[in-house]
């Protein structure tokens, strides 16, 4: 009888354990619910201070206000000083948060190099594959995930523009060749250019100091300029445009912040809405919703053709009446 007893109360032990191990694997899987009553502490780092990042940091922060998800920031930024960018990394671990905002490609690196453990959501990142912040873009296998500022489509229709619409032939590229975002991009372009039987000028840049007198460097040799989103030139770009401008050459740029600020065109998406699209994604990894596993890096889903008619005038371009159904203009 005794024997008989402890049968049946190991089955029902047996039985209980099983029910709790499935069901703190749906928990796990992402049927938690969030936590109203906790303020979740996130770490940005930022690698230097310009419109386009700042815009990508209010879209992040924007999602999880929408989200009605309690936060407390502790934002660094780390002024262009790569030093100052790998501490950053290491203060926020130590500083025991919940989860790092990283805004660029060398906040990225610096943030996974400094923990492995962490949740590390990224925007602003132009390769996440060639930075070594993951191994597959539909299947993030570490600690990190996010959002790029890349669009397929972006290169081929800019360049198509500076050859069909503009006449263009040689363009001007500026580029910071110790940024791996900057370098990616430069590749390919060339390559898209060569496919279309434009030339690349380069001329490479170390700091923001240094933009000025590399894009006058480029003046007489190119028909255009391409500015991609290398943050040392970008957040110089005022620079670049007065060159273009005083030497009347076309200035595109490859988002659509840069056109607000005086660029000609883009053809481009918004920071805001990249980092909206990284801060929905943090909120589903802070709410336990989704492990990064589930979350591929996602591309800009929002595309098209913006000119700035000021700036166009500034730069000698006419404005052409078939681009009416082409692009969207602003005169800010």
């Amino acid at each position: 009888m005794l024997k008989k007893k402890a049968s049946i109360i190991g089955i029902v032990l047996m039985a209980s354990l099983a029910l709790s191990a499935c069901g703190s694997s749906q928990t796990s899987g992402g049927s938690a619910a969030p936590d109203k009553d906790k303020t979740y502490k996130i770490g940005v780092t930022q690698i230097v201070e310009h419109p386009s990042l700042d815009e990508a940091l209010k879209g992040f922060q924007k999602a999880l206000e929408e989200k009605g998800i309690k936060t407390d920031y502790e934002i660094k930024n780390a002024q262009g000083d790569s030093s100052t960018n790998t501490t950053i990394g290491t203060t926020l671990v130590n500083d025991k948060v919940d989860l790092i905002f990283a805004n660029s490609t060398p906040s990225s690196q610096a943030a996974l190099a400094a923990t492995t453990k962490l949740p590390i959501v990224f925007s602003s990142v132009t390769d996440p594959v060639g930075a070594k912040l993951v191994k597959d873009m539909d299947k993030p296998d570490g600690n990190v995930t996010g959002t790029v500022d890349f669009h397929p489509e972006a290169i081929p229709n800019t360049l198509k523009l500076i050859k069909n619409e503009l006449g263009g032939k040689n363009v001007g590229l500026l580029y910071n060749s110790g940024e791996q975002n900057s370098v990616a991009q430069v590749e390919a372009v060339k390559k898209e250019m060569s496919s279309l039987g434009l030339n690349a000028v380069t001329a490479s840049v170390a700091t923001s100091a240094d933009v000025k007198q590399a894009a006058e460097s480029l003046a007489g040799k190119i028909d255009a300029f391409y500015i991609i989103t290398d943050n040392t030139v970008v957040s110089a770009l005022e620079s670049v445009i007065s060159v273009a401008q005083s030497k009347k050459i076309p200035l595109l740029a490859a988002e659509l912040d840069s056109v607000k600020r005086g660029a000609f065109a883009a053809y481009g998406f918004s920071y805001f809405d990249i980092g909206h699209q990284a801060g929905d994604m943090a909120a589903d990894i802070l709410t336990g919703k989704k492990k990064i596993s589930d979350l591929p890096v996602q591309h800009p889903d929002k595309l098209k053709l913006v000119i700035n008619k000021k700036a166009a005038e500034a730069m000698g371009i006419k404005i052409k009446p078939e681009w009416d159904k082409m692009a969207e203009y602003i005169t800010p």
